[in-house]
């Protein structure tokens, strides 16, 4: 395991602290990998919902679904049903938890279906996931770049590749001065699954 990240750009080194990322890139095998994969593919309640950008209403360029722990709250009838934890997710949480000393009550499912599909530069800073998140990134599939960049300074820019069995931990400050995105791509690209657990206060 490395001490610290290091991400290049065409100019600089920089290099993220452990108290902000944690990366493994062989996390899990590739055998555990792509029967995770295969499996999600095939059996995750995939969706793709719409946001408003620009003044108009557009589908979001990427597949979703959600996993996790039993909603308490029953009188919230608008809100769809979590799905519940399948054995292979939980298994996963499980083993992160441990290794790593942290909680999840829910998963987060990405599918980019190839290089056209993308998630816009955001900040994972809404406030039922706390003041300071702890979201581990599990991504299986093509290896597709996870950008960074000062929220303040836009020029400092980093990439680090993701590749199939990898997890990445964001965690710390992170959230509050960097933003992350998965770009689009010039060049063809296959499916990726990406996996973010989280500790989502609404659900505790």
């Amino acid at each position: 395991m490395m001490d610290q990240l290091s991400l290049f750009d065409a100019e600089e080194l920089y290099e993220f602290p452990k108290d902000l990322l944690e990366y493994r890139e062989h996390f899990l095998s590739r055998e555990e990998a792509d029967r995770l994969k295969e499996t999600l593919l095939d059996t995750a309640p995939w969706e793709q919902h719409t946001q408003k950008m620009y003044d108009k209403i557009v589908l979001t360029p990427r597949l979703t679904a959600w996993y996790g722990d039993p909603k308490d709250d029953k009188a919230e009838e608008e809100r769809k049903p979590t799905n519940l934890w399948t054995p292979e997710l939980f298994s996963l949480k499980e083993k992160i938890a441990k290794e790593f000393g942290c909680r999840f009550n829910g998963v987060l499912l990405n599918l980019y279906r190839d290089h056209n599909d993308s998630v816009a530069w955001h900040r994972d800073k809404e406030s039922r996931y706390g003041k300071r998140p702890v979201i581990a990134s599990i991504s299986l599939g093509q290896t597709r770049n996870f950008d960074f960049r000062k929220k303040d300074h836009h020029q400092s820019k980093y990439s680090l590749p993701l590749p199939h069995g990898s997890l990445l931990i964001m965690k710390g400050d992170l959230q509050e001065h960097w933003e992350h995105r998965i770009a689009k791509s010039a060049i063809p690209m296959k499916e990726r699954i990406n996996l973010t657990f989280r500790l989502v206060n609404d659900l505790i």
